[in-house]
């Protein structure tokens, strides 16, 4: 661990290491992610790397924040996850939280793309990283709940830019098959709420059935992404193009012969950078207001509420990211790799609303990610490695 001029077979061992130990911690985003956290903590201080804990209100989930190198202005930042998907009801075949290796080139395993793997790249190098004289730092920011709204990295970032010296990058490490990504959509989940008036079923002309009423909305749901097509609304580096509405989960009455005096869906707008959630939301908000008064004609218990599950997550826009994207670039293996956007959201517009330059690239493929028997290439694992290599070398003085 002391040769600076580690091979990337030794890389690989370290990093191999690394990921076996953070699978084996159950970090679904329903429990805590304090044990691994710990780990990694005492994995640092052998190092000599002090780090500090950003938790959460009830302390019962932390995010991560470690700085190797001086503290100066122009360093960089490997932002990834802590916290997985659950396993629940899928067709695993050996167990989610041990890594293991079937002799296929595959590395099975919950997280093991999405995303331990840039993660356990990252810590490998950081005994060579502190060997190095560092001209610029490197900052490991590990947060948690990225998977249920992105809700642990504000919090992390707030501390990031109260405490230290302002970064030049910002990469986050979500797979993407080490492609540079300049663009995602932001997401924002959101459960309606219509209260109708119950009747008797036969006496259709008495009530409002609540379960109609949702119908209509969803399918003005569908009618406004359709909209945003015709219009033109479109931005061509996304598989898909447009913003996308999608309704998940609808529930709602008490019996077939009774018109239902609730119903409610949780749905969600993923938007182009472009377009914004208010942008989309309105369309969809005029019509429910236009609706529940007409129906309150009729009735005037009749109400339709919608309400955001969690804050919205800012989109990553394809702007002010020279910096970031021309370093990643440099740590490739293939410098001139065509970027992208990508219709997951992550954590990228957060560092980006803070005014850090900010791209996506990370080992593994997203087509794994939330998989049954969810896996990494070991050969996407050594390449995350020489990525992390790269950058130490760049950034020395």
């Amino acid at each position: 661990m002391s040769d600076a001029t580690l091979t990337s077979r030794d890389l690989l061992h370290t990093s191999l290491d690394l990921l076996k130990a953070l699978v084996g911690f159950d970090t679904v985003s329903r429990h805590s992610n304090l044990e691994l956290i710990e780990f990694v903590e005492a994995f640092l201080a052998t190092h000599d790397v002090p780090c500090r804990r950003i938790a959460n209100a009830d302390g019962s989930k932390s995010n991560l924040l470690a700085r190797i190198g001086p503290a100066v202005e122009g360093g960089v930042v490997l932002s990834g996850h802590t916290d997985v998907v659950p396993v629940d009801g899928q067709p695993w075949t050996s167990d989610p939280f041990t890594l293991t290796d079937k002799g296929d080139g595959r590395l099975y395993g919950r997280g093991s793309c999405d995303m331990k793997g840039f993660l356990a790249c990252a810590l490998a190098q950081v005994p060579r990283w502190q060997q190095l004289p560092l001209a610029r730092p490197i900052y490991l920011a590990f947060s948690y709940d990225e998977e249920i709204g992105c809700l642990g990295a504000p919090s992390m970032i707030d501390r990031l830019m109260a405490d230290e010296p302002r970064p030049n990058a910002v990469i986050i490490g979500e797979p993407t098959l080490m492609q540079p990504i300049v663009a995602q959509k932001g997401i924002t989940t959101l459960r309606t709420t219509v209260t109708g008036k119950a009747a008797h079923s036969s006496q259709v002309n008495q009530g409002v059935s609540a379960i109609h009423v949702a119908a209509r909305l969803v399918t003005r749901i569908e009618e406004i992404m359709a909209e945003l097509v015709d219009e033109g609304a479109v931005e061509d580096v996304f598989n898909v193009p447009h913003s996308s509405l999608h309704v998940g989960r609808i529930e709602g009455g008490t019996a077939i012969n009774i018109m239902a005096r609730e119903c409610h869906f949780e749905w969600e707008i993923r938007h182009l950078p472009n377009d914004g959630f208010e942008t989309v939301f309105q369309r969809f908000e005029q019509f429910a207001k236009s609706l529940e008064a007409e129906l309150r004609e009729r009735a005037p218990e009749v109400l339709i509420v919608t309400a955001p599950l969690v804050e919205t997550v800012p989109a990553l826009a394809d702007r002010d990211n020279a910096p970031a994207l021309s370093l990643c670039r440099s740590l490739l293996d293939a410098p001139d790799a065509e970027t992208g956007g990508v219709a997951y959201a992550t954590e990228g517009g957060q560092f980006q609303r803070a005014g850090l330059p900010t791209v996506i690239c990370g080992p593994g493929s997203i087509a794994q990610a939330h998989q049954p028997d969810e896996y990494i290439e070991s050969d996407q694992l050594a390449a995350g490695d020489r990525f992390m290599q790269r950058l130490g070398d760049r950034l020395k003085s």
